[in-house]
């Protein structure tokens, strides 16, 4: 009986973790930090790039995985169309695939692109299945997905294998405007600051 009753038990706490968010990736206001990872589709095809150096300031949709799913290929071809609706925000967006053997991922990369009909987002291997060490990716998540503009993130999703899909997608989809217009109007302040010293100094001479 006490037996059964400590099964019991355990089985409900780890029911209990299993229903918890995974907690994945870098925290809101953090600084994403420059990584190198090898290209498999993309302009950069077979060449080590760094995707969040080349970004600077310029909002970003960085998402890191490690199995190539139906759901993470519905996600990028959501963020491929993201690309042509905030072109004038200059939005970035790329997959990053964990694996410890590169050489083997890259051909399946390739296929899966084309499977889901990707054309605009890169898809890149870094050749660790932990991640880029700064980046305190989660080994429980399949999927880690950060938000970021002016070099800080913004919001951050993370899904176990499973986990992601429409609403969860749509969910991260939803939160875009808040990088695209967080840049927006920044610029904006800075001209408008810039206007009105312009100003002060002519209304001095």
């Amino acid at each position: 009986m006490l037996r059964t009753v400590r099964l019991s038990a355990l089985l409900i706490t780890v029911a209990a973790l299993a229903a918890e968010p995974v907690a994945s990736g870098l925290r809101p206001g953090q600084r994403p930090g420059p990584y190198s990872s090898l290209v498999s589709v993309g302009t950069e095809r077979g060449q080590s790039h760094c995707f969040i150096c080349a970004t600077a300031d310029r909002p970003a949709i960085i998402v890191f995985a490690r199995t190539l799913s139906d759901p993470l290929g519905k996600l990028a071809r959501e963020l491929d169309k993201a690309l042509a609706d905030h072109k004038d925000a200059e939005l970035r967006a790329w997959v990053t695939f964990l694996s410890d053997d590169q050489t083997a991922l890259d051909p399946k990369v390739v296929e899966w692109s084309k499977k889901h009909s990707l054309r605009q987002v890169p898809l890149s291997v870094f050749e660790d299945e932990v991640g880029p060490p700064s980046y305190l990716l989660s080994r429980d998540a399949d999927v880690t997905v950060l938000l970021s503009v002016k070099q800080k993130v913004v919001r951050n999703f993370a899904f176990r294998a499973g986990e992601l899909n429409d609403e969860r997608i749509a969910e991260i989809l939803k939160n875009i405007p808040r990088i695209t217009e967080e840049l927006n109007h920044r610029d904006t302040e800075t001209q408008r600051k810039k206007d009105k010293e312009d100003k002060r100094k002519k209304e001095s001479k």
